[in-house]
């Protein structure tokens, strides 16, 4: 009879508090060599405190960890690199003023008396750019990338330090499709070579795809997990994350659109100037827009809201043409747009839930500076509760709540102004599985009271689960239409590559 394989890694009974937070509570999990442990739980389950301290960036105050079956204390990140753990933030960790080689050595580039090796190091970020599928001079300016592959630059700094536990947070939340399959490569091949993955992600689809076990969070606490890949089940990890079923993303009521609200006509987009878009979205109606990376989605919704202004065409609301050079003209006319980016274009993060619903509606009418106290608090009073948002009160400082309830202050914010056409740029990106039901029922319900929904979406789910109708870019242009019927994951993918598709709707 063989031995048990001995843990990589493992960490028994850790717990973890904050001022007034228990994030951690006797948790244990273990690692072992060439296995992908999918961990997940909804936010503010644990999982980024855990991963911190795996990774030396914070000590536990209770409990161990082992390295090898042997008890390890790491001082610092160097100690956790130093025994072959390595983590990849979600957030990009990457200096814009180097190239990539600088980028990839930072802090560990090869010298000799003193003197930086350049030859030696561009040769050997080659290879592992080449790992990540990056066909790149490493001399190329790291600003010169889209998100996507810097995204894909930060793996492969990870895996040039030989690290033996990649731990990966939200990794292909700004990959396109092609970009993801590539990782997933990256991934398969790591596990090959005996190299373990924490993969930390909200997407379950990628969890059934990838990982060979999972563990699950809730409320800084061991859920549970599923030892056996066969048993990887989507409804069986919602029931394990939030101790519940939810079966919302499956329910979609219907909508029965009016009139068209909004209108555009020969839209061309600085972004993609050869070509120009038309579409219109009806009272009561949800239109989702999807597409690979790149194709121009995100570009539309900025034009119409009149961030850039538009190379041609026109933008109709209620059947007359609009003038929109500035996100003002787009606001009084009625359009709000809430952001991809929620922290850095959605929201201020240092000032309270009800300052920030009242930055579209109060602030602008302000006289001397001073807001109408009274009315702001009374929106707060309005908007706290039809949004569901949980909050210990108005006063709270956003930064403080999880990211669905941030996303809510955000629609808060814009359905003060009580708008016509409501356009959404990936509603729903880094957002656990019960916050996003959350959000889909009450896009459903605002299409439900005649408002026209516009959104861009990267998750197939997304675009299946909440679109009336769906519109398909390819490379600035749109390249077909979907009505509920003929809305199939295969025939968005066509779409999406540039490929036929038979007979489309309007």
């Amino acid at each position: 009879m063989s031995s048990a394989v001995v843990p990589l890694v493992e960490v028994r009974g850790i717990s973890k508090r904050f001022p007034g937070v228990r994030a951690l509570e006797q948790v244990s999990l273990s690692a072992t060599p060439g296995e992908v442990l999918a961990l997940i739980g909804e936010n503010g389950a644990g999982k980024s405190t855990l991963l911190k301290i795996l990774a030396g960036v914070q000590p536990p105050d209770a409990g161990e960890i082992l390295v090898d079956g042997r008890p390890v204390r790491f001082r610092g990140v160097e100690d956790a690199l130093a025994r072959g753990i390595a983590l990849i933030h979600q957030e990009l960790n990457l200096a814009d003023n180097l190239d990539l080689a600088g980028n990839i050595f930072l802090g560990r580039e090869p010298r000799r008396a003193g003197l930086l090796r350049r030859a030696k190091m561009h040769r050997e970020a080659a290879t592992w750019l080449g790992m990540v599928g990056l066909d790149l001079d490493p001399a190329t300016p790291l600003v010169d990338l889209p998100i996507g592959r810097q995204q894909l630059v930060e793996i492969a700094k990870a895996l040039s330090t030989n690290a033996r536990l990649l731990i990966m947070d939200e990794p292909t939340s700004s990959l396109s499709v092609h970009e993801t399959e590539t990782l997933f490569d990256v991934v398969r091949d790591l596990r090959r070579r005996g190299v373990s993955v924490i993969w930390i992600s909200h997407r379950l689809g990628e969890v059934r795809k990838l990982a060979d076990r999972v563990e699950v969070l809730r409320d800084g606490r061991n859920a549970g997990g599923i030892a056996d890949r066969a048993d990887i089940d989507h409804d069986r990890m919602i029931r394990m994350m939030v101790g519940r079923d939810i079966d919302r993303l499956a329910r979609r009521p219907s909508h029965s659109p009016g009139a068209t609200v909004l209108a555009v006509k020969g839209l061309r987009t600085p972004a993609h100037p050869a070509h120009a878009v038309s579409l219109e979205v009806r009272a009561g109606e949800i239109v989702g827009i999807a597409g690979l990376v790149g194709a121009g989605r995100t570009e539309l919704l900025t034009t119409i809201f009149g961030i850039t202004p538009a190379a041609a065409g026109e933008v109709w609301l209620g059947g007359q043409a609009v003038t929109l050079r500035s996100p003002l003209a787009a606001i009084r006319a009625g359009i709000a747009l809430v952001p991809e980016d929620r922290k850095q274009q959605g929201l201020v993060l240092e000032m309270a839930v009800r300052e920030n619903m009242s930055l579209v509606t109060l602030w602008p009418e302000s006289r001397a500076g001073f807001i109408d106290g009274q009315a702001e608090r009374r929106l707060a009073a309005e908007m706290i509760p039809a949004l569901a948002i949980k909050t210990p009160g108005d006063r709270q400082a956003v930064q403080f709540l999880s990211g669905g309830n941030q996303q809510k202050v955000v629609i808060a914010k814009w359905l003060a102004m009580k708008p016509k056409v409501l356009l959404l740029d990936e509603p729903t990106r880094g957002i656990d599985v019960g916050a996003k039901a959350e959000i889909y029922d009450l896009i459903h319900r605002l299409a439900g009271s005649g408002l026209a929904v516009l959104f861009v979406s990267s998750e197939m789910e997304e675009i299946l689960s909440l679109s009336d109708r769906a519109l398909v870019m390819h490379e600035g242009r749109l390249a077909g239409g979907l009505d509920r019927g003929d809305l199939t994951e295969e025939n968005v993918m066509r779409l999406a590559a540039g490929g036929p598709l038979g007979r489309m709707s309007a």
